[in-house]
C-alpha cells in the first residue's frame, strides 16, 4: 500500500484537533496531538524519527494505521453503583418545562387559531398536550422569562375582545392580544397534568399587583380578588404553589444590584400571602452563571424562612459568546462540537459552586437551587425574526439534554428544580410545530428516556471517565447517573459525548435482579435532526448491548449516545 504525500494532509486534517496538524512541510511534524492520545513513547518516536529521515511511505503507513485504530478503540470504564447509600430523593421538578410568550411558543405553539383544523381544547392544541404528558412534565413556568416583568395580569382575564393590547418589547417587539393569561394558562397546566409555576412582575409591576394576583390564585372565600376570579368563570381557587418573584432581576427584570433586590424580595415576598390550603413556595430571582457574588448577597440578606428556593441561569453557547454568532444549530464541525460540549459541562462547576455559597448559610439544604433556565442557544434560522429565537435541534442538542439532567440529578441534594428553554418552537424546544404539523426533537426523547429518575432515590456512583481530546484540550467523555424507583427497579441513564469511540463499561450491582432492558439515542451525524418532511430520523430504540454475569453488568456504549438501562 503506497500513501501519495497529498494523502498526509487529509488524514491530519480527518478530525484535526483530535488526530494532529499538519505544517505543509515534509521534513517537520508535530506530534503533539500523538501526545494528546497516549501514544507510547518509543512510538513516538519511531515515527518521527523515521518520517524525519525521509522514510515517508512506511511513517505514512504507520500513521494511518494508528489513526484507524484510534478512531475505532473503545474505552474501558470500571463503574461502582453504591446502591445501599440510595437516599436522595431526584424531585421530579428537575424535569420542568418552560413557556414564555416569546415568538411561537405560546400564539401558534401552545395555543393556535380556532379556525385551525387540528384536535383542540378551546383554542389548546392538544397534540402537543398529548405529547408532553408522555414524558410526564412536572411543572409548567410561565409568563416569563423576560415577558414576565412587563407582564401585568388584569390583561389577560375577563372577556377576550376587551383585553387591551401590548407591545412584546423584549421579543420582536410584536403585539400581545393577551388572548392567553391566567385562566388560559390553567386550563393549560390541568389538561397537561402538571403544576403551574408563575414568575410574578417585580421589574414594572407594584407589591399590590403581585399580592392582588396571589389572591385571585389562591383565595377561597369573599374578597374583591376572590369575586373577580369568580366573575370571570372560576369558583374555586387554583393553589398555585411555585411563585418566582421575579425574573433575572440583574438583567432584563430590572438591571438591580444584589442589595437592592434582597431588599425588594423581602417586601414582594411579604405580602404574598400564605391563604388557607395555599401555602407559596417563594422563589427568590437569582445569578446568571458565574454571578457568585449575587447568590452571597441572597443567601446573606435574605431569611431562609422567605424563600423556598433561589434560581440560576445558564445557556450553553456554542461560540461562548453573547456577542455576534452564538454558532449554528444545524451547520458545525466537531471542533464546534467540542467546544461546545465543553461549554455545556460548565453547568457542574457553576451548580457546585452556587450550592457551596448556599451551604455556608444553609447547611441543612432547606432553600432549593432552581435552574429555571438552561438550554443550548444558537443563531436563529434563516428567514425567522431574530426575535422569536426559533432554531432546530439535532443530535448534538439531546447530549447536551441528558448530560446536564445528568449533573442536576448527582447534585439533586440542594438542586430540587429546573426548567428546560423552552417547551415549543423557542430555543432548545423538545416540539416544533408548522402550521398543522408537529414534530418531536431529539431534546424530547432524552425527557422520555429520563422520566424514570423522577422521584426515585439517586444511587451515589464513582468512576474515572475516559477523556475526549481535543488539540491541547480535553473533557469527560462520559457522564452518569443512576437511581432507584419504588419498585426497586435500577435506572442508569449514560451519556458518551466522544463521536468516535465506545466505551466499555462494567460493573457489579448489588441485590437481586434478573433482566436488563435498555434504550438508546443516537445517530450517524451529530447534525441529524428531525424535519417535518422526516419527522422520526432520530428517536429512541431498543438497546441490546449489555449483559448480565452474575451480579456483573457490562455495557458497550457507543460513540455519541445516550443509554437508559434499567435492571429489574
Amino acid at each position: 500500500m503506497t500513501l501519495q504525500d497529498s494523502c498526509l494532509p487529509s488524514i491530519l486534517t480527518l478530525g484535526h484537533q483530535r488526530l494532529g496538524r499538519y505544517n505543509g512541510s515534509d521534513d517537520i511534524f508535530c506530534l503533539h496531538c500523538f501526545s494528546t492520545l497516549r501514544l507510547m513513547q518509543h512510538f513516538h518516536k519511531f515515527v518521527a524519527q523515521t518520517f524525519i529521515m525521509r522514510h515517508q511511505t512506511i511513517a505514512k503507513l504507520l500513521l494511518f494505521i494508528f489513526v484507524f485504530i484510534q478512531l475505532n478503540a473503545t474505552s474501558q470504564v470500571q463503574l461502582t453503583l453504591n446502591t445501599a447509600d440510595a437516599k436522595t430523593t431526584i424531585n421530579r421538578n428537575i424535569y420542568g418545562h418552560f413557556a414564555e410568550h416569546l415568538g411561537r411558543c405560546i400564539y401558534d405553539g401552545f395555543w393556535v387559531s380556532d379556525t385551525m383544523k387540528i384536535p383542540k381544547k378551546d383554542r389548546i392544541r392538544l397534540d402537543v398536550v398529548e405529547a408532553l404528558k408522555r414524558i410526564k412534565i412536572p411543572n409548567l413556568r410561565w409568563p416569563g422569562g423576560c415577558f414576565a416583568d412587563e407582564y401585568h395580569w388584569r390583561d389577560g382575564i375577563g372577556p377576550r375582545a376587551q383585553r387591551p393590547k401590548m407591545v412584546n418589547t423584549n421579543w420582536g417587539g410584536v403585539v400581545e392580544d393577551n388572548s392567553f393569561g391566567t385562566h388560559e394558562f390553567m386550563e393549560l397546566c390541568e389538561l397537561l397534568k402538571t403544576e403551574p409555576y408563575i414568575a410574578g412582575n417585580v421589574g414594572s409591576g407594584t407589591v399590590e399587583e403581585m399580592a392582588k394576583w396571589v389572591e385571585y390564585f389562591n383565595f377561597d372565600g369573599v374578597s374583591p380578588m376572590a369575586n373577580l376570579r369568580k366573575q370571570n368563570g372560576r369558583t374555586k381557587p387554583w393553589k398555585v404553589s411555585f411563585w418566582g418573584v421575579g425574573n433575572e432581576s440583574w438583567g432584563c427584570g430590572g438591571n438591580m444590584k444584589p442589595e437592592y433586590y434582597a431588599d425588594l424580595y423581602r417586601r414582594y415576598a411579604t405580602y404574598a400571602r400564605d391563604y388557607p390550603g395555599a401555602p407559596l413556595k417563594k422563589i427568590v430571582s437569582g445569578s446568571s452563571d458565574r454571578d457568585y457574588n449575587w447568590t452571597e448577597v441572597c443567601m446573606k440578606n435574605i431569611p431562609l424562612n422567605m424563600m423556598y428556593g433561589l434560581t440560576l441561569h445558564y445557556y450553553t453557547i456554542p461560540t461562548g459568546t453573547w456577542n455576534g454568532s452564538k454558532g449554528s444549530a444545524t451547520a458545525f464541525n466537531e471542533q464546534a462540537y467540542f467546544k461546545t460540549m465543553r461549554n455545556c459541562l460548565k453547568m457542574e462547576e457553576y451548580v457546585t459552586k452556587h450550592a457551596a455559597i448556599m451551604d455556608k448559610y444553609d447547611k441543612e439544604k432547606k432553600v432549593a437551587l432552581l435552574v429555571d433556565e438552561w438550554g443550548i442557544w444558537t443563531d436563529v434560522e434563516a428567514g425567522t425574526n431574530p426575535g422569536f429565537l426559533y432554531q432546530q435541534n439535532s443530535l448534538r442538542d439531546a447530549l447536551i439534554a441528558g448530560t446536564t439532567l445528568n449533573i442536576f440529578n448527582n447534585h439533586s441534594d440542594r438542586v430540587r428544580g429546573a426548567n428546560l428553554a423552552q417547551s415549543v418552537n423557542v430555543l432548545q424546544a423538545v416540539i416544533l410545530t408548522k402550521g398543522r404539523q408537529m414534530l418531536l426533537t431529539p431534546t424530547y426523547y432524552v425527557f422520555d428516556l429520563f422520566k424514570v429518575h423522577q422521584d426515585a432515590k439517586l444511587i451515589p456512583i464513582k468512576f474515572e471517565s475516559p477523556d475526549y481530546v481535543s488539540g491541547a484540550e480535553k473533557i469527560p467523555a462520559l457522564n452518569v447517573s443512576a437511581s432507584k424507583d419504588s419498585t426497586g427497579a435500577i435506572h442508569i441513564s449514560l451519556v458518551n459525548l466522544d463521536p468516535s469511540k465506545s466505551i466499555a463499561i462494567k460493573t457489579s450491582v448489588d441485590g437481586v435482579w434478573n433482566s436488563i432492558e435498555g434504550q438508546i439515542l443516537t445517530s450517524s451525524n451529530l447534525t441529524d435532526i428531525n424535519t417535518f418532511e422526516k419527522p422520526n430520523s432520530i428517536k429512541s430504540v431498543t438497546f441490546n448491548n449489555s449483559k448480565k454475569e452474575g451480579n456483573n453488568l457490562s455495557v458497550d456504549v457507543p460513540a455519541k449516545s445516550i443509554v437508559v438501562l434499567r435492571l429489574k
